[in-house]
């Protein structure tokens, strides 16, 4: 008799679920599943991460001066429990870099913080050129300027319409932001590079930045 019950009860089920789904497109269906922004924060960085786009939206990092006491060796990107990321099939055999936002040559001073820059979390579909030249050389920039003062930096990315979407789910950025805070001094500098080659060094991407403490303290919460 139980058995009997128990067999119903999956029957039952099996109808709801496949009237359920028969109501909805494969978009609507997906589209239940996957979160706009989810956020998480770790010992390393904050983000603001988009499983719809499969990228971050926002990460903010700091920068300090830390001492080198660790290399990558054949360390990777590894995805994280009950977040949907791209994934290494995104990458493969393009253009698109796996390019870190908080970057992993300034959080070398332990194996812990340098294992967590290369979590899918803070991984960006990047333009190879952009990610191993001006945005590379950036990024050394700040490792310059953080001897004198510590750095709260924030990288966003930008989808302006007509982006294009990989086969295999990731959303390529337009465009990546950086502001960078001095935290002793008030200032800040802010650059926005196209995600393409780059045409010139990473100075002429300069723009404007608002330094005052109201818009740096959005950025920070």
């Amino acid at each position: 008799m139980n058995k009997t019950l128990d067999n119903i009860m999956k029957l039952l089920k099996l109808f709801f679920l496949t009237a359920f789904l028969v109501g909805c497109t494969a978009e609507e269906i997906v589209s239940q599943e996957l979160r706009n922004e989810v956020i998480i924060e770790n010992a390393v960085f904050k983000v603001w991460y988009s499983e719809v786009l499969e990228q971050p939206v926002k990460l903010i990092y700091t920068s300090t001066d830390r001492p080198k006491n660790v290399d990558r060796g054949s360390m990777d990107f590894h995805k994280e429990n009950g977040v949907h990321t791209s994934d290494k099939h995104d990458y493969y055999a393009n253009i698109w870099d796996k390019g870190h936002l908080a970057p992993a040559a300034t959080y070398s001073d332990s194996y812990n913080n340098l294992y967590t820059t290369f979590s899918y979390l803070n991984c960006a579909l990047q333009e190879q050129n952009l990610n191993r030249g001006e945005w590379r050389l950036l990024e050394q920039e700040e490792r310059v300027w953080d001897d004198e003062q510590n750095l709260t930096i924030t990288v966003e990315l930008i989808w302006e319409d007509g982006y294009q979407i990989l086969p295999t789910g990731g959303h390529i950025p337009s465009h990546m932001s950086k502001t960078i805070y001095f935290d002793d001094d008030g200032t800040c500098r802010k650059f926005v590079f196209p995600n393409e080659k780059p045409t010139q060094g990473w100075e002429e991407y300069e723009v404007p930045c608002e330094s005052n403490k109201t818009s740096r303290a959005k950025t920070i919460i």
